[in-house]
């Protein structure tokens, strides 16, 4: 079944006469470029062009529609505007450089392993502070005035993509504006832009060839936005997440020495048919009826090197900087686990997240659960056994959430 909806053909249809540039991409975002740059007052070509790879990359998908490509050249347009802001930003008050990020927590994992409410239940409490889906577009200081107009903005966005383009995404996904969302929206690069808009094999092999430092930049431009979130507000401890952190653990301590690793686990032949139907559904937004094999493999092949190279990473970490978080222990008694989890990480857990408890673990109204088929990606359990050997072997370890690894006990 496609998951490509009658709004997307139908307005496909009626735009790709007006849709201007797709047989230019390299014009059509130099054009963009300037664009950008004329309205800023001010230019970053290094970070210009790295995201120019990524819209060469995506642009050149067979399946790209007409709206899919307007679509991808305003997300990166308005990436590259927010890093102008934030340089703006930076030269301007040079103080925010001196903020300091102080024993940050990063939480990390596969997909569908309970990423999203690990972390929002931590980021919920009052000393703490996850990074929102709107603050991290438009990066700035405080003003509830721009507040308002990027939250409303934001909002309405995200209610006609799931109104019209993608209206299983509010099952699988649900946002707001206001919500603590996965940091990949303040990361320049990642595998990530691959798993939103096509399989993009020219961009991954580009960030696959990057070298140590340019990775180490990511991360550090991902602590400058923290910054900047944080000046002039008050200080609290950040929880940060998204899965593909798992590929990035040693830059990350590079760059956030005293980070914390919240890493939440679960089957891998239990969440990659389900990360394979939310890559999908993403993906049809952008393509006209994406291969479902096609998204198998990109999403195997993605999920295991990321999960490889974080217990590659997981070998020369002190075991305190690991909090290990099984998705069965978390989902089967949470008033019991999350306060675990807080003590784990040297937080307090309070009477006042005791009592927001339920309402953070609530699932939105008017969502249900997703469903998804494994074997329609081409994927077979024991093709996946096989490709996670190593990572089933640190699972069978586990007993419970606060607990590492038997063999490091």
């Amino acid at each position: 079944m496609s998951r490509t909806t009658r709004a997307s053909r139908v307005l496909n249809t009626v735009f790709a006469p007006v849709v201007r540039g797709r047989d230019d991409p390299a014009n059509a975002w130099a054009k963009t470029v300037a664009q950008v740059e004329r309205e800023a007052g001010t230019q970053d070509r290094k970070f210009a062009d790295g995201l120019g790879v990524v819209f060469a990359s995506i642009a050149a998908e067979p399946r790209l529609t007409p709206l899919g490509w307007t679509f991808v050249l305003g997300s990166i347009k308005d990436r590259y505007a927010n890093r102008l802001r934030i340089n703006s930003l930076l030269a301007e008050h040079p103080e925010i450089a001196d903020e300091p990020i102080t024993d940050p927590v990063f939480v990390l994992g596969l997909p569908r392993t309970a990423t999203t409410l690990t972390h929002r239940v931590l980021a919920a409490s009052p000393a703490h502070r996850g990074p929102l889906m709107w603050e991290m577009s438009h990066t700035g200081l405080e003003d509830p005035a721009v507040a308002a107009r990027e939250i409303k903005k934001f909002d309405q966005g995200s209610q006609l993509v799931t109104g019209l383009f993608a209206p299983e995404l509010k099952h699988m996904h649900p946002s707001r504006a206001e919500q603590p969302e996965e940091s990949m929206m303040l990361l320049p690069h990642g595998t990530y832009w691959a798993l939103l808009h096509g399989s993009a094999p020219a961009y991954r092999g580009w960030y696959a060839r990057r070298s140590a430092t340019d990775l180490a930049g990511d991360y550090a431009y991902l602590k400058q936005g923290l910054q900047v979130l944080q000046h002039g507000r008050e200080r609290k401890r950040w929880i940060v997440k998204y899965p593909g952190h798992l590929k990035d653990m040693a830059a990350i301590k590079e760059v956030f020495p005293d980070a914390t690793f919240v890493w939440t686990h679960r089957d891998p032949a239990t969440v990659l048919g389900s990360t394979c139907s939310l890559v999908e559904t993403m993906w049809a937004m952008y393509q006209k009826d994406p291969d479902p094999l096609e998204v198998g493999q990109l999403v195997l092949d993605t999920m295991v090197t990321w999960v490889n190279s974080a217990l590659e990473s997981r070998l020369s970490l002190p075991p305190s900087a690991i909090v290990d978080v099984p998705y069965h222990t978390l989902s089967a008694d949470p008033h019991a686990e999350v306060p675990r989890l807080y003590s784990a990480i040297g937080a307090t857990w309070t009477a006042s997240d005791e009592a927001q408890l339920d309402q953070v673990l609530a699932r939105p109204a008017g969502t249900r659960p997703h469903q998804y088929d494994t074997t329609r990606y081409g994927l077979q359990p024991d093709q996946i056994e096989e490709a996670f050997a190593a990572y089933l072997r640190l699972l069978s370890t586990f007993d419970v959430l606060d607990a590492r690894p038997k063999a490091e006990m």
